[in-house]
């Protein structure tokens, strides 16, 4: 365990950002008005990380997150890429960009390059991501690699996940009152702190988050290690 790991503030925070259908329908509105709700929502979650000390915010998309879903998504990405860019945040892809429309790979690519070596906050976007598929991704490049069976361990592994030179998360936090991890960081949640909240997404705001902190800061990580006498 090192110090990044031990502290009371979450190094490496993930969110599942579910429950923007249920936002929307308690609502009386359309489900898009949630997906676009949640992704407004981004920005001020990324600010409250920042002042709360988090160095790493991973935010995930799950099944829900559909073509149309994304392409709101996008749309706001883009439109607050100069704010993010301004204040420090790196980004950073988590998944598999050869699946996505040539031209949000692009906006991928782009978004990357310009934000590269900003380190206020690494805000790492799960957005065409399944932890299953991410093993076996790892698995076939290993393969293809020639690595020895005897060379394997769960370091080298590391490298081949979509996640290779970041720390596992410390916290994963699910909005929208589910109690599954939906198919996220099978690999690297082995050890993570989870906390769920029945907040929707779009609702997930600085308070919301601080709860969530608290929650953290009171849990003791034994990280499999039996607590010793």
């Amino acid at each position: 365990m090192d110090e990044k790991s031990s502290a009371k503030i979450p190094y490496h925070l993930a969110i599942i950002m579910d429950g923007n259908d249920r936002w929307a329908e308690e609502r009386g509105l359309p489900p898009l008005e949630g997906y676009r709700a949640g992704a407004q929502n981004i920005s001020p979650v990324i600010e409250a990380c920042i002042r709360h000390g988090i160095k790493i915010l991973t935010l995930y998309a799950p099944e829900g997150w559909g073509p149309d879903q994304m392409d709101i998504l996008w749309q706001t990405i883009g439109r607050e890429l100069p704010k993010w860019h301004e204040r420090g945040v790196g980004l950073r892809w988590i998944g598999r960009p050869e699946d996505l429309p040539e031209e949000w790979r692009r906006q991928v690519s782009q978004a990357i390059e310009l934000t590269e070596g900003n380190d206020s906050l690494i805000l790492g976007l799960a957005l065409n991501y399944r932890g299953r598929a991410e093993i076996v991704d790892a698995v076939r490049r290993i393969v293809e690699e020639g690595i020895e069976p005897e060379r394997l361990d769960e370091a080298l592994f590391d490298q081949y996940l979509y996640t290779a030179g970041l720390p596992d998360p410390d916290l994963i936090v699910r909005t929208g009152g589910e109690l599954r991890l939906f198919d996220f960081f099978v690999w690297q949640g082995a050890y993570a702190e989870y906390y769920a909240t029945p907040t929707c997404w779009p609702d997930f705001d600085e308070k919301e988050l601080q709860k969530a902190l608290r929650e953290y800061s009171r849990r003791k990580r034994k990280f499999g290690l039996l607590p010793s006498n």
